[in-house]
């Protein structure tokens, strides 16, 4: 799918990046102007869900723009990361402690060698806020650093579309992180064409997300994470059993004390495996009459109670039988109250 330049990005020449975002290679690639939000990140990629457009030569073509870009002198400013909040849409997800320790370690020996992207804050004066890099800001502040940093002018459509295109370039979101991140931008009445955009998926898969984060409530979807082995058919399943009594049993599971020690993935694993019904072979036996008769078979499984009757042994006393149904019913209910 191809997107307009909505507007050039700046950054740095690549070489020992920020432990996150491995370095560029091959320095006589074609130039090519359609990546807007580029990063610095040149690697090969399993195949990813949900028809991801760009191919690994869109991807070097823009490293090649960030490159284009610096030879012309474009530059660098540094910030105070007090004065830098994050996007007002949040996509990636916590990461995992290890992987935060490992970017502080990396910046704390090799400076941040790739800037963020930011733009003056739109409702506070003499504040940024975050298109890209997240993570840098976090760990820069907790070192004691200055952020360096491109500061840019852009609307709020150019902010996620560029911070969806990056965060999907370095690092591929995972499948519940990309539903959420689209979630959230419909919410925030973003066009489908944006949302698009800013995952480089197309409209038929942006649905999909978006009908799954619909169906899980965001404190679920938050309690277990990232979940990065999970892909898209355990999440549709897994919104398919929540209903009401479900999501009950599942944010007690959240609450108890051992459920925060476990990795996402074991996370999803214990709530999935809590409310997945499990599957039973339906039973099927005789209803016999006071006279003998076998006039009916009950049916029964998990989900589903029936029964059937046979017109040979006793004719047409199914139609009998479905006169009185209401009656029946009815006669259900008050018994039920009366209990």
């Amino acid at each position: 799918m191809a997107r307009p330049n909505i507007f050039d990005v700046l950054s740095v020449p690549a070489g020992n990046p920020d432990q996150d975002i491995p370095p560029a290679k091959d320095d006589d690639r074609p130039f090519r102007s359609d990546r807007p939000f580029a990063s610095t990140e040149r690697k090969s990629r399993p195949t990813p869900q949900l028809g991801l457009i760009q191919g690994a030569v869109e991807s070097a073509g823009r490293v090649e723009e960030i490159e284009r870009k610096l030879a012309q002198g474009q530059s660098v400013v540094d910030l105070d990361p007090a004065d830098i909040d994050a996007s007002f849409v949040p996509d990636r997800m916590a990461p995992s402690e290890e992987a935060h320790r490992n970017l502080v370690a990396s910046i704390q020996e090799s400076g941040q060698q790739v800037p963020i992207l930011v733009r003056p804050h739109p409702e506070t004066s003499g504040r940024y806020q975050i298109a890209y890099g997240h993570r840098r800001v976090r760990a820069l502040k907790e070192l004691g650093l200055k952020v360096r940093a491109v500061v840019r002018d852009l609307t709020d459509e150019q902010l996620v579309v560029a911070q969806g295109q990056e965060n999907n370039e370095r690092t591929n979101l995972t499948f519940i992180e990309r539903a959420r991140f689209a979630k959230q931008l419909e919410d925030r009445k973003f066009p489908r064409e944006v949302i698009s955009r800013s995952l480089c998926i197309d409209k038929a898969n942006i649905s999909r997300l978006i009908s799954v984060a619909s169906r899980i409530p965001l404190d679920i979807i938050d309690a277990i994470g990232p979940a990065p082995t999970i892909g898209q058919g355990r999440w549709m399943e897994f919104a398919d059993l929540l209903d009401r009594k479900a999501q009950d049993k599942i944010r007690k599971a959240i609450a108890g004390e051992n459920f925060a020690s476990l990795i996402a993935d074991a996370r999803f694993d214990a709530l999935y495996g809590l409310v997945k019904v499990k599957s039973a072979r339906p039973t099927t036996e005789p209803w016999t009459a006071k006279d003998g008769l076998r006039v009916a078979k009950v049916t029964r499984s998990p989900k589903n109670f029936s029964l059937s009757f046979d017109e040979k042994v006793a004719p047409e006393f199914g139609e009998f039988v479905l006169e009185k149904l209401e009656d029946l019913y009815t006669e259900f209910k008050t018994r039920a109250l009366e209990q």
